[in-house]
């Protein structure tokens, strides 16, 4: 009861000064009609409390989010439902479900009186243009009489979290040129076999059956050779996301950066819907293996809450991508590189993979003098010539490139054909080298 007085609306103050003034001019003029007046001027905030406090600790509510995971620029619409567990009906409630700024302002709904052990729901939509995950609640109810002279504030405990990802850019279906078949497929073999009758061979580990040597290979390599097992090969590919800070430019939903983290999940589930294990790697230490049990989920969430890192560097993304992986595909999302990081990026082809990049030419997400516009495209340009001359394949990605436009040319294995002539012109006429 305490707690209710305390939650007195302006009007239920009024009250009470109204009371006290009838009371005052009852005593001074002794009318007894005054004193009636003051008595019932006092007595209906009092009930009014009593009434909103018994209701107080007899709702339950629960919270549906449809859906919990959204891309950014989508709308996600959240029920709110309350049920009366008492057998007192509730009076008029005011719902506010708490969000965070980049979900919008707060809501605020009104949801009329429920009557005893009676449930009613109310909606309302968010929209985000931001990644991330956000929490979404807690709710407060503002519980009011029918008079509006009390209001008490309750708040629920639970919290749900919205996921928004980046964008997923759907991409036309092309065959990849490198990719590794899985069993019963068309698409050919890409193992390395040895000797006439076809076998695929490896060399000899301490442990494997002496009857599995394959003396023919073992005479032309000069070491011990062994016959693989039989096992089914699996398109592999590996996406790798450069979120080094100094590699992007721009801010907000538009930066290069937004562009890069959109392109690598795009790239990801399309490979993963045609058939891939898809592995995604960055130099600020995630590693998703998507080829396992809700592998995509885990990725996309990831991918929600990636952000640019201060101390990210090509030599330790280098590292990460190399370990678990042998061969297949590498589809690089890169920003802006140097000639030196582009040759630590040709550590790479070592493993006898196929590697594409996408070279986010990230200057042109600024507006810069003419000079300076010159020498940022030659820096660009003879770091993509580094990159094809270790056997990458290159993709020039400038401002508003679309990544659908762009897969067809990365497929095709074109190494990087457009920037062919670029390069030469750029090497031979501003670094005469």
């Amino acid at each position: 009861m305490r707690e209710a007085l305390r939650g007195l609306t302006s009007r239920g103050r009024w009250f009470f000064g109204g009371a006290a003034v009838f009371a005052v001019s009852a005593l001074i003029f002794g009318e007894k009609d005054l004193l009636r007046v003051a008595i019932l001027l006092a007595a209906l905030p009092l009930l009014a409390a009593a009434y909103v406090g018994r209701t107080r600790y007899k709702l339950s509510c629960s919270r549906t989010l449809q859906p919990h995971r959204v891309q950014v620029g989508g709308t996600s619409r959240v029920v709110l439902r309350l049920q009366n567990l008492s057998r007192l009906p509730t009076g008029t409630m005011l719902l506010e479900d708490r969000l965070p700024y980049a979900l919008g302002s707060r809501p605020r709904l009104v949801l009329e009186r429920l009557g005893p052990h009676q449930a009613s729901s109310v909606a309302y939509t968010v929209r985000a243009d931001v990644r991330g995950r956000y929490e979404v609640g807690p709710l407060v109810v503002r519980l009011t009489d029918p008079f509006g002279l009390c209001e008490l504030v309750r708040a629920f405990p639970s919290i749900d979290r919205l996921t928004v990802i980046p964008q997923v850019v759907p991409l036309p279906s092309v065959r990849m040129a490198g990719e590794y078949a899985g069993a019963g497929e068309s698409r050919a073999r890409s193992v390395a076999v040895h000797g006439e009758d076809d076998a695929a061979t490896r060399e000899y580990r301490y442990g494997d059956d002496l009857r599995r040597v394959h003396w023919r290979s073992t005479a032309r390599v000069g070491e011990l050779m062994v016959r693989r097992e039989e096992q089914p090969w699996e398109s592999r590919a590996t996406v790798v996301l450069d979120t080094r800070n100094l590699a992007h430019r721009g801010e907000g939903p538009t930066a290069s950066f937004e562009w890069a983290v959109s392109a690598a999940a795009s790239i990801a589930l399309h490979l993963r819907h045609n058939g891939y294990k898809v592995r995604l790697v960055t130099d600020s230490g995630i590693d998703v293996d998507a080829a396992e049990a809700g592998g995509e989920g885990i990725l996309l969430d990831h991918l929600a809450e990636v952000k640019l890192s201060q101390k990210g560097d090509i030599a330790t993304l280098v590292d990460r991508v190399k370990h678990r992986t042998d061969g297949g595909l590498i589809i690089g999302v890169f920003g802006m590189i140097t000639t030196h990081e582009a040759e630590l990026l040709t550590a790479l082809r070592g493993s006898g993979a196929t590697c594409l990049a996408l070279l986010i030419d990230s200057t042109t997400w600024l507006n810069l003098p003419t000079a300076a516009r010159e020498e940022a495209d030659q820096a660009h340009g003879v770091a993509a010539l580094g990159l094809l001359r270790s056997g990458w394949r290159v993709v020039g990605v400038p401002h508003g490139a679309k990544l659908a436009a762009l897969w067809p040319e990365a497929a095709r294995g074109s190494r990087g054909f457009t920037w062919r002539a670029a390069m030469a012109e750029t090497v031979s006429g501003g670094l005469g080298t």
